[in-house]
C-alpha cells in the first residue's frame, strides 16, 4: 500500500492517511482480510508520529473499514454492502451540492439545472 502525506495540505495528516486507506479499500485495491502495514512501520515510513498513524487506524476501525487483532495487526474488514452504499451516497450528495453552488454562482436557474440533470441521466 502506498500512502503519501503532505505537510502542505490543509487536511491533518491522520485524515490524509484515513482517506487514502479508505479509498483503496472502497476501490477494491485492498482485499478483505489483507493485512495493513503495522502502525509503527507506517509511521516510520511516513516519518510521522505513531500517535498520528494510530488515530487514522482507530478511525478506520470505528467506521468499519478495518479490524485489529491484538498482537497480529490490522486487516481489511469485509465490505458491508450498506456501508459501501452509504459512502457512495455521501460522495454523490457532495458532488450535487457542488453543482448547485456552481449553478447559483453562474446564474443558472433551478429549472435549467434540473433539465441538465435529466439530460445527463438519459444520456442525451
Amino acid at each position: 500500500m502506498n500512502v503519501i502525506v503532505s505537510n502542505a495540505s490543509d487536511r491533518p495528516i491522520y485524515e490524509q492517511i484515513y482517506s487514502q486507506i479508505k479509498g483503496a479499500i472502497m476501490r477494491g485495491e485492498c482485499k478483505e482480510g489483507e493485512a495493513l502495514p503495522s502502525i509503527r512501520a507506517l509511521a516510520k515510513e511516513l516519518r510521522i508520529s505513531v500517535i498520528t498513524t494510530k488515530r487514522a487506524f482507530d478511525d478506520l476501525e470505528r467506521d468499519g473499514f478495518i479490524y485489529s487483532v491484538q498482537g497480529k495487526g490490522s486487516f481489511v474488514a469485509a465490505k458491508n454492502g450498506e456501508l459501501v452504499r452509504e459512502e457512495h451516497l455521501k460522495q454523490i450528495e457532495q458532488k450535487i451540492m457542488e453543482a448547485v453552488r456552481l449553478a447559483r454562482e453562474g446564474g443558472i436557474t433551478e429549472e435549467e439545472l434540473s433539465e441538465m440533470f435529466e439530460l445527463i441521466i438519459k444520456g442525451e
